[in-house]
């Protein structure tokens, strides 16, 4: 069952890519298409205090304005993240498609080789419609454990060198460890802390994303 997803999801892309045409991964006017979780969704704070909405503008102010669609979803998983992509790449044929998920399965402690496989298959769909891609990694509490925070860390370096795309180590590096950025729940930052998350982006993708 797992193989004939892939195979229509991959088809998918394919078509999309086909329908956009070879050069739709560098046209200025083809969005940028974030596909994450909380972390990305701006979670109880303005949309428009959110990482992405100020990617958005930054892109802007740089004379780089191209639209950025935020996909994100709280609570999304890596499943679900693939089980969407095929619409998201047909409605938007993004020339970008950023990644940040993973968080929400190393919470429920899902075993990383599925983790692994969910995203492999994300950059694979996405490359398959011509698009390029990134990596936007996270960091779990330190009660899960140096082995399994390790294979984490290790899952998304390994990605990224076997598909040649750009990672963010830590999506929240500077900011995860300050209590006047992150809300009550410690898990999510504050309008406050948005900027840094940005920075920690744009030290990355922004000669990527211009």
């Amino acid at each position: 069952m797992l193989k004939s997803f892939l195979a229509a999801l991959l088809s998918v892309a394919g078509a999309v890519a086909q329908a956009a045409g070879p050069a739709a991964s560098v046209k200025s006017s083809a969005p940028v298409l974030v596909l994450g979780d909380s972390l990305s969704s701006a979670h109880r704070i303005a949309p428009e205090s959110g990482w992405v909405s100020l990617l958005e503008r930054r892109l802007r102010a740089q004379g780089v304005p191209r639209p950025v669609v935020n996909a994100s979803i709280s609570g999304e998983t890596t499943s679900g993240g693939l089980a969407r992509l095929p619409g998201l790449l047909a409605e938007h044929r993004p020339a970008f498609v950023i990644v940040e998920l993973g968080a929400n399965d190393g919470l429920r402690g899902l075993p990383l080789a599925e983790i692994r496989a969910n995203l492999k298959s994300i950059l694979t769909a996405a490359r398959a419609a011509g698009a390029r891609s990134a990596l936007l990694g996270i960091e779990l509490p330190i009660n899960y454990g140096p082995q399994y925070r390790d294979g984490l860390r290790e899952m998304y370096r390994g990605l990224a060198g076997e598909f040649h795309v750009p990672l963010v180590p830590f999506l929240l590096d500077g900011v995860a460890m300050s209590p006047e950025l992150m809300q009550d729940d410690g898990l999510h930052p504050k309008a406050e802390g948005e900027p840094r998350v940005l920075d920690n982006v744009w030290a990355v993708l922004g000669p990527e994303l211009k």
